[in-house]
């Protein structure tokens, strides 16, 4: 069956088909190139992520992208360098560029975006982090809860001073949680925070996909593909701001010889189909999570049109061309 959907929207993308966006020799054409192809599964609008890393480092990739005008591009998602430093809640963000949260280095780094900065990840627990959010807030940012071991009082506080969404809930923690309390529990549990969601079969069973848009509620899911560079490619070894990865054939990424995780190979087409069959909602109920609910917390609108396939019976969606 053909239908027409809305463009979808991507809050959380690292770079797409060989392309790193956290890459020392980015340039305008390899991201314009990277968004044609982002295109073309669907997502016309997007926040190209940016890592922890160095103030120098984060200002060079950030100039680039500030360069280029598309449409497509609707910000930047800044995640890190305000996040746990300990193996597990860190993920595969580099140890040595984890730092405090601190107001003027966010400063430094938005001049550099020429503003573009429209939603950071920071960890609650780090210090300074409850005064970088409210100035954040203040300024029209968007805070998200992310690459955390926070206590319960610690993300209190932070939803407190307007953290707003979870990102990509389920990981960015410690592998071994207590099974009470955990942060996890606590923000499924923030009725005024969103989560997003990487609906990929590796971050996240099934079944606690599952269980954890039950538990938030389906105005208050985002699917995110949280995409790296090896997006799109055959097998093998990538990188993601410096850092090694290695796609495996079953489109799993991570850090060598680690259980961690490192970003993902998983497509926003992809990301729906999977929700309606790990979910079992109909694909109606699913499209919004990966179109207008993440364009509207931003206060924005999904761009153009999406003309896909879908085949209810194998949950599977095909996006033939884009509109915009």
């Amino acid at each position: 069956m053909t239908i027409q959907l809305p463009g979808f929207f991507d809050l959380q993308i690292n770079g797409f088909c060989g392309i790193d966006f956290n890459a020392p020799d980015l340039i305008a054409d390899r991201v314009e190139e990277a968004l044609e192809r982002i295109r073309a599964t669907g997502v016309t609008r997007c926040l190209p992520t940016l890592v922890t890393s160095s103030v120098d480092d984060f200002a060079a990739r950030a100039r680039v992208l500030s360069r280029v005008r598309s449409p497509d591009i609707a910000g930047i998602h800044m995640e890190g360098p305000y996040i746990s430093p300990d193996d597990g809640p860190r993920g595969a963000h580099p140890r040595a560029h984890t730092r405090p949260a601190n107001i003027d280095d966010f400063k430094r780094r938005q001049d550099a975006a020429d503003g573009r900065i429209v939603l950071v990840t920071l960890a609650p627990e780090v210090d300074g982090a409850v005064a970088l959010i409210e100035h954040l807030v203040a300024s029209g940012v968007r805070v998200a809860i992310g690459h955390t071991a926070a206590t319960p009082d610690q993300i209190a506080r932070a939803i407190a001073a307007g953290a707003t969404l979870a990102t990509h809930l389920g990981n960015g923690c410690a592998q071994m949680l207590p099974r009470h309390p955990n942060p996890i529990w606590e923000l499924l549990a923030a009725d005024t925070v969103f989560a997003s969601f990487i609906a990929d079969g590796h971050h996240l069973p099934p079944a606690t996909v599952k269980s954890m848009i039950r538990a938030k509620g389906l105005e208050r899911t985002i699917l995110v593909t949280d995409a790296v560079a090896a997006a799109g490619c055959a097998p093998g070894t990538h990188t993601i701001g410096g850092v090694t990865s290695v796609l495996s054939a079953d489109g799993r990424v991570s850090l060598p010889g680690t259980p961690y995780l490192a970003g993902s190979a998983l497509t926003m087409d992809r990301a729906i189909a999977n929700t309606v069959r790990y979910t079992g909602l109909p694909l109606e109920a699913v499209i919004p999570m990966a179109s207008t609910i993440p364009a509207a917390y931003l206060d924005l609108q999904p761009r153009g049109t999406v003309t896909a396939e879908w085949d209810a019976d194998a949950a599977d969606l095909r996006v033939l061309r884009t509109s915009a």
